[in-house]
């Protein structure tokens, strides 16, 4: 297993590699700049503006330079000099010398920000969001597609089943005002919009009030992300349990006399949820990297909405440090989804 992790990681680097080399063509081959206006710049501020940042260098050098901003660690001493030195990874060494690494440098549109401050300042409060919402959506979806598929074709399933119909048919953009309407403006029980987490985090992005204020914030975004997700998952556990509970190796453990409770728990449902699995690391990549209809609705102040603005405005380092940001996740989940499957079958190794 430590083997087949370790090559795990070393294709990581390659597919970010890859990916960064794809993203940074695309975007520079897309019309525009990142220093277009409505009001055209005179030809002199652009062209400072675009040496400042080496935007007027061949492409090949351009990556190759921010290649060696994120991947080359540097030690320097004392507080950063300017944006350019500022470093999402920062470790202290020893009196003041520092460890700076993955500078994914200066945004365009941003000027007093650097992009490592955007992911450091908007990342926890969507990783809070995305963590609740798949916490709910686990909590209801795999419950409510087990009953369904033990219960099947009884008023159970039907009422499971017509639910998950409801949260897969009603968008987030649907529901989210409806949830505001009812709970924050009628009844008044939560507030609308806005986020109550505050700096400082424990383990980056639990915070250390988890007070009541904390999750009245919480529950409305959380409730709205989380149903769409429980849906996919109720009807995926539905249907894999369906076709587990029908197969020999459960007919047999019925046979020998197994209680029904262990024969779903212990052979039926540690099988069928494979499929759930697999669907919950790609779900868990995108919901804590930010997701831009939630957080406008809710007034948010997530890392969503830079995924798209960063591309409306060009923005070229923050469309770098968001894509592979997400690739990161995404990988990252991924893996943890290979190791968990040797875990609920014993019939899979890796070697």
């Amino acid at each position: 297993m430590g083997r087949y992790i370790a090559r795990r990681f070393l294709w990581t680097l390659l597919v970010l590699l890859v990916l960064s080399l794809v993203t940074f063509a695309l975007m520079h081959a897309v019309p525009g700049g990142p220093f277009d206006r409505e009001k055209k710049l005179p030809e002199e501020i652009i062209r400072n503006l675009e040496a400042k940042y080496h935007l007027d260098e061949p492409f090949w050098k351009q990556y190759l330079r921010y290649l060696n901003d994120v991947l080359v660690p540097r030690i320097a001493k004392g507080e950063p000099k300017s944006l350019m030195e500022e470093s999402l990874i920062d470790i202290k060494l020893w009196d003041d010398y520092h460890l700076r690494w993955v500078n994914l440098g200066p945004s365009y549109s941003s000027r007093s920000r650097t992009v490592n401050d955007i992911i450091r300042e908007q990342l926890p409060v969507s990783f809070q969001l995305g963590v609740a919402a798949l916490t709910i959506a686990v909590l209801i979806g795999i419950p409510m597609g087990i009953i369904a598929g033990l219960k099947q074709n009884t008023i159970w399933d039907y009422l499971g089943m017509s639910v998950a119909i409801f949260g897969v048919s009603v968008p987030v953009i649907a529901m989210g005002p409806i949830l505001v309407w009812i709970f924050g403006v009628m009844l008044k029980w939560l507030p609308p919009t806005g986020w109550g987490a505050k700096p400082p985090y424990i383990l980056f992005f639990i915070p250390k009030d988890l007070s009541w204020n904390f999750w009245r914030y919480v529950l409305m975004p959380a409730f709205a992300l989380g149903l769409g997700q429980s849906a996919i998952i109720a009807r995926l556990t539905r249907a894999s349990l369906l076709q587990v509970i029908r197969e020999d190796y459960i007919r047999t453990a019925r046979a020998k006399g197994l209680p029904e409770r262990l024969v779903v728990l212990r052979h039926a449902l540690r099988n069928s949820l494979i499929p759930v699995v697999t669907v919950l690391g790609p779900m868990f990549a995108a919901v804590v990297t930010g997701t831009f209809v939630t957080e406008q609705i809710f007034g948010i102040p997530g890392l969503g909405k830079y995924f798209v603005t960063s591309v409306t405005n060009r923005d070229y380092p923050v469309i770098m440090g968001t894509i592979l940001l997400y690739a990161i996740f995404l990988v990252l989940a991924n893996l943890v989804v290979d190791i968990t499957y040797a875990w609920l079958d014993p019939r899979i190794r890796y070697e």
